[in-house]
């Protein structure tokens, strides 16, 4: 099992919902809970792109380049040294053969293969994926900013950093019921931008079914670019009810 990934977030781009406690809560598994913000669930997607990704201690020439997508939701647990917090993701899909290849098995982290569409520049970022097995699909495109606007869960750009810097430690949901695979996020260099939204549609979001009109609402997004990062594999937790999209 590898144990430890080193490499680049060429560009994250968060895009974040507002989302009723009571509609997100049963969705997770336990022991987890909705991380709130006055009194809202945070939820979103994770559009990435990474460089150079390898096991720690080989060169940078041998990393490999892929995007990949990950639907979480901001939560709170409790152990044994008191509450914890980070994100829950029920699904993570990729380009990559690669990372579907090893997901699960020789790195936490099971993944599933998708299309991906990418324009972006310096002022202006738009990133489109599909599901290969037609599941779920998410096209969003933003406008870099100086100053986070609109937002209801983040009086501004550093809340909003503090936040989702503390939620370093994530869970995966895996095709073992009661398994959940953990990592850890490592930067020395940690920063976001803001950005507007220009437009954003996600088939999970958007879904009536599963979010009633009112209990979910397009928040914000926050972009990230060229930061160095490594992630650390962490023992796997125990579950219970556990779902994936």
């Amino acid at each position: 099992m590898i144990t430890r990934l080193s490499g680049e977030i060429e560009r994250r781009l968060l895009v974040n919902y507002r989302v009723d406690p009571a509609v997100i809560g049963p969705l997770l598994p336990a022991p987890f809970r909705p991380q709130l913000v006055d009194g809202a669930a945070v939820a979103g997607i994770c559009l990435i792109r990474l460089g150079g990704m390898r096991p720690a201690g080989l060169p940078a020439w041998m990393g490999r380049r892929s995007e990949n997508a990950a639907h979480r939701v901001a939560v709170e647990w409790d152990d044994r040294d008191g509450t914890k917090a980070g994100v829950y993701i029920p699904r993570r899909d990729t380009d990559s053969v690669l990372n579907v290849a090893v997901g699960g098995r020789l790195y936490p982290g099971q993944h599933h293969r998708a299309r991906f569409r990418v324009r972006e520049s310096e002022t202006h970022v738009a990133v489109a994926f599909a599901a290969r097995d037609g599941s779920v699909d998410v096209d969003v495109a933003v406008r870099v900013t100086t100053e986070l606007a609109g937002s209801k869960i983040f009086t501004d750009v550093s809340a909003a950093s503090d936040f989702f810097e503390q939620g370093s430690v994530g869970y995966s949901a895996t095709d073992q019921a009661h398994r959940l695979d953990g990592l850890q996020l490592q930067t020395s260099a940690w920063k976001v931008e803001p950005v507007e939204i220009l437009s954003a549609r996600s088939s999970y979001f958007d879904d009536a079914a599963a979010f009633p009109p009112g209990s979910v609402e397009l928040d914000c997004a926050l972009l990230m670019r060229r930061v160095p990062v490594q992630w650390s594999a962490l023992p796997p937790l125990a579950a219970r009810g556990s779902v994936g999209l």
